[in-house]
């Protein structure tokens, strides 16, 4: 109907999945890859055994979440509960850095960093390992269920669910102490929530990276649908030349054409660099949704190119505006440092510098005060008044005594349930080591000492040995009028 506006959509909404059978490929990127999965699995697998002392009474493991104790360790750091503002900066850091990758070099997190790309990598390697490169394991999915064929696919889901089940295992391993949880676990002693987590992370690690792999990158992340509203034309991506690759024709017909003056481009449409896409992308049809731009493609049509003697570099990072510079016959320019990824890296450094300087000076004293709101002050029978406290000390090292100081209120009397003063009259307070304390306070102003609105007040805690303190201000309040 030409003269409506409506759209009508023909054929099947929905397309049933193509199986993906990536093939091997060897060059810079695959390197590349190869030494950024050993990487981060070597880290992520061995990370819970590596020991870090902190004296007597502190867990030694390195990186520790603490859930008993509410406490997170990372080799000499200490996060409180108190302090998770720490965490919202790696969170807010996470986001920028990957707004800064993605307007260098594009889908960089999805084709090398991303947990996704790289456990599927391992069970691409697994599989190719067991069933053979990509010809042969298409062939065994033709011949059907032979004897051999079985095998091998049992061989392989065996060897997934070995890897998976180590994913899961090595995850729980960052909330207790690893060599005391692993020897529980092998003597069925560890608790029932490790286990129902290590089997839920094997299931999950399984199913998307043996069964869902490339659907996970194309139906279910939402990053590819955000990335492509945060990149420009300056950002690097893997591109097919086709100013170059065009018109494509094989080697032969290549070289007739050539001599008879007719046109004819570098691609000879062997399809490698579609082969060995895991995501089965055609990058020759431009970027995609499905390319993860991992870059074996450029790997794979490098390795042909010097077969038949063309240069390298027919698919290659690549910015839309030198696409189009060619195409105008312009030569090529290249602008990583811009507004765009200044504004990033700026973003970066101040955020970053902003906790460096928290953590370097945060205090290992601490003090929360709540005022008892029911009632706000008790009126005394010698016409005196009275606001009590909860006061909440906290020691982030070795056991100690502080000095509670209370200013603000003229002449005020300060009491703590369960502690007397010294003969000094000081109120000393013990803390244990790495450990807080719950005390209640009560200040007390005389009758000819009341004032006539609330004042504000200091509470202080001194550790007098190393004249290390922590404060925080209250109100004290009197009766009205």
């Amino acid at each position: 109907m030409a003269d409506s506006d409506d759209t009508y959509i023909v054929g099947p909404l929905y397309k049933a999945r193509t199986k993906v059978y990536p093939q091997a490929v060897h060059g810079r990127f695959r390197r590349i890859k190869w030494t950024i999965l050993c990487i981060a699995l070597g880290i992520y697998y061995l990370l819970p055994f590596v020991r870090w002392d902190r004296g007597p009474g502190l867990p030694n493991q390195a990186v520790l979440i603490d859930f008993p104790h509410r406490r997170f360790y990372f080799f000499f750091i200490e996060l409180w509960p108190q302090e998770v503002y720490y965490f919202t900066g790696l969170l807010i850091l996470a986001a920028v850095t990957l707004f800064l990758m993605n307007a260098v070099a594009g889908r960089l997190w999805c084709g090398y960093l991303c947990p996704q790309t790289v456990w599927t990598d391992l069970f691409y390697a697994v599989e190719r390992w067991v069933e053979g490169d990509r010809r042969e394991r298409i062939l065994s999915d033709k011949r059907g269920w032979t004897f051999t064929h079985a095998r091998r696919v049992a061989t392989k889901h065996f060897l997934w669910l070995m890897i998976a089940w180590w994913t899961g295992g090595a995850w729980v391993l960052y909330f207790a102490d690893a060599p005391t949880l692993v020897k529980d676990l092998a003597t069925f002693q560890a608790p029932f929530v490790a286990y129902l987590w290590i089997g839920i992370l094997t299931a999950t690690t399984y199913t998307f990276a043996g069964h869902a792999r490339e659907q996970m990158c194309i139906y279910m992340c939402p990053w590819p649908r955000i990335q492509a509203a945060l990149t420009d034309e300056w950002a690097l991506n893997v591109t097919y030349r086709g100013d170059r690759g065009e018109p494509r024709m094989s080697v032969k017909k290549a070289e007739h054409a050539r001599e008879q003056g007719q046109p004819a481009g570098d691609c000879v449409d062997c399809h490698q660099c579609v082969n060995v896409c895991p995501t089965g992308v055609d990058i020759r049809n431009g970027l995609q949704l499905g390319c993860v731009q991992c870059s074996l493609c450029i790997d794979a049509c490098d390795t042909v190119m010097k077969e038949i003697g063309r240069p390298t570099g027919l698919i290659a990072y690549d910015t839309d505006i030198n696409v189009q510079r060619r195409r105008e016959g312009k030569p090529e320019i290249y602008r990583l440092i811009r507004p765009r990824t200044i504004i990033y890296a700026s973003f970066i450094a101040i955020v970053g510098s902003i906790m460096l300087y928290s953590l370097a000076t945060r205090g290992s004293l601490g003090l929360n005060v709540l005022h008892e709101r029911n009632p706000l002050f008790v009126q005394l029978s010698d016409g005196g008044v009275r606001n009590d406290y909860t006061v909440r000390l906290l020691n982030k090292r070795a056991a100690r005594e502080v000095v509670l100081d209370v200013t603000g209120v003229p002449n005020a009397k300060v009491t703590v349930a369960g502690v007397t003063r010294n003969a000094d009259g000081r109120m000393l307070l013990e803390i244990g080591q790495d450990q807080t304390r719950e005390i209640r306070m009560s200040v007390e102003a005389a009758s000819a000492d009341i004032p006539p609105a609330p004042l504000d007040i200091e509470i202080r805690i001194t550790d007098p040995a190393t004249g290390t303190s922590a404060s925080t201000h209250d109100h004290f309040v009197p009766p009205r009028g």
